[in-house]
C-alpha cells in the first residue's frame, strides 16, 4: 500500500494562499489543518488532513 501525499508547509501555504505567521496564528486558534512533525524536525501536511479541513472551509462559508 503506498503512502499518502505529505504536503511541505511551503506548499501548503501556496495552496491555500497564506502567510506563514497568518498560517501559525490561524494554528494556534486550532482552526489550521492538522500538521506532522517528523522525526528529522520537518513539518508535513496529509493530502487527505489537507482535503479535509478545505471541506471545513467551504460549508463554514
Amino acid at each position: 500500500m503506498a503512502r499518502p501525499k505529505a504536503l511541505k508547509l511551503r506548499e501548503v501555504l501556496e495552496e491555500i494562499d497564506m502567510s506563514r505567521a497568518a498560517f501559525y496564528r490561524m494554528r494556534a486558534r486550532g482552526k489550521a489543518p492538522k500538521l506532522v512533525k517528523l522525526p528529522n524536525g520537518h513539518i508535513r501536511c496529509h493530502r487527505s488532513d489537507l482535503d479535509a479541513w478545505w471541506a471545513t472551509r467551504e460549508t463554514a462559508a
